[in-house]
């Protein structure tokens, strides 16, 4: 399900939060449905629980998640989590257009380059 990279640059709490994100988000992990608890998942990966505990904390900010004390965490209807999430990335990528157009590219580059991603799917 969620594989860590110890190469990847990033913290492993935040590893975690994207890929369950994505499965959540792609509709693999489906609203209703369980998460691993903190305490299955930290002895599958051999990490942490604190890390776990961290990224899940991150998700059910997003609402992606949510808690339900003594039965665990589950999958939240993702129709906030998803506006959230394209807020985000929207932002993203005003700020790397942003910051390629004063590298000197044209809008038509950009463009070229947005869809040139989705042709990579």
């Amino acid at each position: 399900m969620i594989q860590i990279n110890y190469r990847d640059p990033r913290p492993i709490y935040e590893q975690l939060r994207d890929g369950f994100r994505q499965l959540i988000l792609s509709g693999v992990l489906e609203p209703g449905s369980r998460m691993p608890s903190v305490r299955e998942l930290a002895a599958s990966l051999a990490i942490n629980p604190n890390t776990i505990q961290r990224a899940y904390r991150e998700l059910e900010a997003e609402g992606c998640i949510c808690s339900a004390p003594g039965r665990g965490s589950f999958v939240c209807k993702t129709d906030a989590a998803l506006l959230t999430r394209r807020a985000e990335l929207s932002e993203q990528l005003r700020r790397a257009a942003k910051e390629l157009r004063a590298l000197g590219a044209s809008d038509e580059e950009i463009t070229a380059l947005v869809k040139e991603g989705d042709s990579h799917d």
